[in-house]
C-alpha cells in the first residue's frame, strides 16, 4: 500500500458517512425535503466549483513539494506561487458569480440571496483548505492531510446537529455550516505547524504549472459533470417539484457509494501502474490496467444491480424517499461509467495525455447537455439519460486515446505519473 493510504482512507470513510448524515439530519431539521432543497442546491454547486478549480492546485503543489523534498530543497517559494494562483482563481470566480448574481439567485436559489452569499463564502473557504491538503501530501504529512479531509465532514454534521438541537429551521444557517466547515480543520493543522515549509531556491512558473492549464480545464468539467444531475434538476424543475428534487439528490448520493470505494482501490493500485509505466514495462502496465478496470467494472456492476434490487428499500429506510429501482439503477450505471472513465483518464495522464483528458471531460459535458435536451420530456428521466450518456462518452473518448498512446509506445515522465496518482474524483469530501 502506498504511503498515507490508511489515514486518507479512514478520513474518506468518515467524510462519506458525514455526508449522508448531513442530508438526513438537515432535512429533518428544516422541516422537510422541499425546505431542504436550497441547501441541497448549495451543496452540489459548491462541490462542482471548489474541487473543480482547486484540486489541480492541490495536485501541482503536492507534485512540486514532493520533488523538492526528494532533492532536499525547501518548498516555500513553490507555495508562495501557488497561493498567488489560488487567490487569482478565487477573485475571478467570485467576480463572475457577482456579475451573474441576479440570474443565479433568481433561477438557482429561488431568489434566496443569503444562499448565494453562502456559495461565495464556501468557494473562498475551500481554496486554502484544498491547498493545505496539497502542502500536507507533498510534505509527506498524511495524517494532517486526513485531518483536513475528514474534519470537513465532521464539523459540518456537528454544526448541523447543534443547529437542529437549538431549533434552528432557517435553511441559510445550514448553508453556512457547509460554507465554513473546511476552515476548522485548516486552522487545526495550521496551528500544529503542519503547513510549515522551508525556504528554498526561487521557483519558476514552469516548475509549478507545467500542465496546470489542462488539469484545471479537465478538473472543472469533471467536477461539473459529477454534480450536473442535481444542478440540472434544480434549474429545470417547477416549484411543485421541490421535494422530488431533494429526493433525486438523495438518489445521486446513494449511487455514489461505489465511487467512495473506488477511491480506496485506486489509491492502492495506481502508484504501481505508474511505476511500471516509468520503467517502460508497458506490457505489465497494460496487464495492471486491465486488472484495475476489472475491479472497477466489478464494483460498478455490483453497485448497479444493488441499486436496482435493494436501492428503493435502502433509500426509504435512510431518507424516507420514494425512488424507483430503475431510477437508482440508471444513476448507479452512470456512476459506474464515470468510474471507468476516471480510471482511463488517469492512465492517459500517466502517458502525458493531459490535453486529451481535458477534451474528454468537455465532450462528456456536451453529451450531458444534448442528452438532457433531446432524450425525454420527463424531468428526472432526461437527467438520468444525460448522466449516463455523458459518462459513457467520456469513457469512450479516454479508451480510444489510451489505445492510441499505448500503440505508439508513449512513455510517462515523473510529473505525469504524479499528476495521474493525484487525479482523484472531485467528490464532496
Amino acid at each position: 500500500m502506498p504511503e498515507g493510504t490508511a489515514p486518507v482512507g479512514a478520513a474518506l470513510l468518515i467524510a462519506g458517512i458525514a455526508t449522508y448524515a448531513f442530508f438526513k439530519v438537515g432535512t429533518w431539521a428544516v422541516g422537510g425535503e422541499a425546505e431542504f432543497k436550497p441547501i441541497s442546491s448549495l451543496w452540489f454547486a459548491t462541490f462542482a466549483l471548489a474541487p473543480g478549480f482547486f484540486l489541480p492546485l492541490e495536485q501541482e503543489i503536492g507534485r512540486a513539494l514532493s520533488h523538492r523534498r526528494a532533492i532536499r530543497q525547501g518548498g516555500r517559494p513553490v507555495l508562495e506561487k501557488v497561493i498567488r494562483l489560488g487567490a487569482l482563481l478565487v477573485t475571478i470566480v467570485l467576480v463572475a458569480i457577482l456579475a451573474f448574481s441576479p440570474l443565479i439567485a433568481a433561477n438557482y436559489f429561488d431568489g434566496d440571496w443569503v444562499m448565494l452569499a453562502a456559495l461565495m463564502v464556501a468557494f473562498a473557504a475551500y481554496a486554502p483548505a484544498i491547498i493545505a491538503r496539497g502542502i500536507c501530501s507533498g510534505s509527506g504529512r498524511f495524517t494532517d492531510y486526513a485531518i483536513v479531509m475528514g474534519s470537513d465532514g465532521v464539523v459540518r454534521i456537528t454544526l448541523c446537529v447543534v443547529l437542529a438541537v437549538l431549533g434552528v429551521t432557517t435553511a441559510s444557517a445550514y448553508g453556512f455550516a457547509v460554507a465554513l466547515a473546511p476552515l476548522v480543520g485548516l486552522a487545526f493543522v495550521l496551528q500544529r505547524g503542519a503547513l510549515h515549509t522551508e525556504p528554498g531556491p526561487e521557483a519558476t512558473w514552469k516548475e509549478v504549472t507545467p500542465n496546470l492549464g489542462w488539469l484545471l480545464l479537465g478538473s472543472v468539467f469533471a467536477a461539473g459533470l459529477l454534480n450536473a444531475g442535481p444542478i440540472a434538476t434544480e434549474l429545470l424543475s417547477t416549484p411543485e417539484q421541490d421535494a422530488q428534487v431533494t429526493q433525486f439528490a438523495y438518489g445521486v448520493l446513494l449511487a455514489r457509494i461505489p465511487l467512495f470505494m473506488f477511491q480506496a482501490v485506486q489509491a492502492a493500485l495506481l502508484p504501481r501502474l505508474s511505476r511500471l509505466a516509468a520503467r517502460g514495462e508497458l506490457d505489465e502496465f497494460r496487464a495492471g490496467l486491465k486488472r484495475l478496470l476489472v475491479v472497477v467494472v466489478g464494483v460498478g456492476a455490483v453497485g448497479t444491480i444493488g441499486a436496482l434490487v435493494l436501492g428503493p428499500v435502502v433509500i426509504d429506510i435512510v431518507y424516507g424517499a420514494d425512488l424507483t429501482g430503475r431510477t437508482l439503477a440508471m444513476l448507479a450505471l452512470g456512476s459506474a461509467c464515470y468510474m471507468i472513465a476516471l480510471s482511463l483518464a488517469q492512465a492517459v495522464i500517466a502517458l502525458r495525455g493531459h490535453a486529451f483528458v481535458a477534451i474528454g471531460w468537455i465532450i462528456g459535458v456536451v453529451a450531458f447537455l444534448l442528452g438532457v435536451w433531446l432524450s425525454s420530456d420527463d424531468l428526472f428521466r432526461r437527467v438520468e439519460i444525460g448522466l449516463l450518456v455523458s459518462s459513457a462518452s467520456a469513457m469512450t473518448t479516454f479508451a480510444l486515446v489510451l489505445r492510441q498512446r499505448l500503440a505508439a509506445g508513449i512513455r510517462p515522465d515523473p510529473d505525469s505519473m504524479m499528476d495521474a496518482i493525484t487525479d482523484m474524483p472531485p467528490l464532496e469530501t
